[in-house]
């Protein structure tokens, strides 16, 4: 077998070569090679780049294709350009943009274009706004028309500065680039973090990437790393949910659950309860998924799946760094839900959040996870479950007469006769009428009628019936209260909470 640099006066390519049965992408992507085509005399011309694991990827490669290797030094970039267009087909994709574009820049290397200023900037101006609009996620998505942009503002999708015409796929690869995803990657979802500084703040910017029909639609999880946490008493619960809630955060040991659908806010309630106690006396961890703010006085652990380090796998280490109080970001699996209810069995208090409808509906669902009822019963303490409702615009504030909205069939007859309120949009509110969000809940203390029912099997409505003797009251229901108070709107609490 040869094994030696190609120069231009060794061969001349005579034909292209298609992708060898058991060589994969991957594997030529970790080894920085590439086949490119046949010299005129038989052998396989490979493209390596400067730094490739040139021996062993060659012997393979020879035995692939049962020819003898020359190769070609190329920078890496080219050599990346190269394995996609071997694997992908993007040979045509190129040549159809050169063909149609005007600008050379265009079809230049992606990575130029991707760097170019252009790009730059629109990619600051996109994310920039997104942060002073407050905008939680950015929503980049390939379709037949383009590239469409949008912004999530206050739960809702809405408009954001369109990118540049032509460089769409450079903006997306320039965001790849940036949370260090592969650009030539397009048939995978891949997932990738950058940091951002804006003027005071540092940003975490989650990025999330999945191919579609026409193309690939990026994600943007904004994260402010220099936030703060809010106070219990900010977040809109009624009277008597907050004196409750503030009481179950100061208990010596058990387990409290906030229940609600991914985006509801349960991370910032169980941040919030963690307020209420004293750090410098007692030690308190977290393990969350992704870290959302920075706590002073507490320890907290980031989940990395791809280091191994899961929910299961922090809990089960940190039982032994003598904590006080914990915090688990989700009970995702049965052995993470094990390991909390030991932990609350045996002297720590444990915050921890699970994705169920409502309230009664997390016991059913920690039983589902392999958790015995009398255990269950033992140790939950309380659930609350809740919802975010956009908060109407003080700014743009209209009256309306309840009886006379259009969605009067909907509203309780104790509410016909009150006047309410929604927003008629300006510019403080780009428009939309809501300014802001706030919480709606529900709160479940376990009676001791409840913890027996529940350790024998009771049903879902014994548990109801024995929850409604105490002071639950169903999400709805505090729904319709902030409706009467003028904090939001009936279609806000349609939208959100009806069945």
């Amino acid at each position: 077998m040869l094994i030696e640099p190609a120069s231009s006066s060794s061969w001349s390519p005579t034909t292209s070569v298609p992708l060898a049965a058991g060589v994969s992408r991957e594997y030529l992507l970790h080894h920085r090679v590439c086949p490119i085509s046949l010299s005129s005399d038989g052998a396989l011309v490979v493209a390596a780049a400067p730094d490739a694991l040139v021996p062993e990827a060659l012997d393979d490669l020879a035995l692939a294709y049962r020819r003898p290797i020359v190769t070609e030094v190329m920078p890496r970039h080219e050599v990346e350009r190269l394995i996609a267009r071997l694997t992908t087909g993007a040979e045509a994709g190129l040549t159809l943009a050169r063909d149609e574009a005007d600008d050379d820049a265009l079809v230049a290397d992606v990575r130029d274009v991707a760097n170019s200023a252009p790009v730059a900037a629109y990619v600051n101006l996109l994310v920039g706004e997104a942060v002073r609009a407050g905008a939680s996620d950015i929503h980049l998505e390939s379709a037949r028309i383009g590239l469409v942009v949008r912004y999530r503002l206050d739960g809702v999708l809405g408009e954001a500065p369109e990118a540049p015409q032509g460089l769409e796929a450079a903006v997306l690869s320039r965001l790849k680039l940036m949370a260090d995803l592969d650009i030539a990657e397009r048939r995978r979802p891949q997932d990738g973090r950058i940091r951002v500084r804006l003027a005071d703040r540092e940003l975490d910017v989650r990025v999330s990437t999945a191919p579609t029909l026409h193309g690939e639609s990026v994600v943007l999880r904004v994260l402010d790393r220099g936030g703060r946490p809010v106070g219990l008493d900010t977040l809109g619960m009624p009277a008597s949910i907050l004196a409750q809630m503030a009481k179950l955060a100061r208990k010596p040991h058990g387990m409290v659950l906030v229940t609600g659908p991914t985006g509801s806010g349960k991370t910032t309630t169980l941040y919030a309860a963690l307020r209420l106690r004293d750090s410098r006396a007692e030690k308190f961890i977290t393990i969350e998924d992704p870290i959302e703010y920075q706590l002073p006085g507490i320890t907290q652990v980031p989940v990395h799946t791809q280091a191994g380090v899961t929910f299961a796998t922090a809990l089960r280490s940190i039982l032994r760094q003598d904590p006080d109080v914990l915090m688990v970001g989700e009970m995702r699996d049965g052995e993470t839900a094990a390991l909390a209810v030991q932990a609350a069995m045996t002297g720590h208090l444990v915050f921890s959040t699970l994705h169920t409808n409502d309230a009664l509906g997390a016991i059913p669902r920690l039983i589902d996870l392999g958790v015995p009822p009398y255990l269950v019963a033992a140790t939950v303490d309380a659930v609350m479950a809740q919802r975010l409702v956009r908060r109407v615009c003080m700014k743009c504030a209209t009256p309306v007469d309840a009886a006379t909205h259009a969605q009067a069939h909907a509203v309780p007859v104790e509410l016909l006769s009150q006047q309410l309120v929604y927003g008629a949009g300006c510019e403080t509110c780009r428009g939309t009428g809501y300014s802001g969000r706030l919480g709606v809940f529900e709160l479940v203390v376990l009676s001791g009628a409840m913890q027996e029912a529940i350790a024998r099997g009771g049903s879902r409505e014994e548990l109801q019936h024995l929850a409604a003797k105490g002071e639950w009251r169903p999400l709805i229901h505090d729904g319709w209260n902030k409706v009467a108070a003028g904090a939001t709107t009936v279609e806000e609490v349609l939208r959100v909470l009806a069945a």
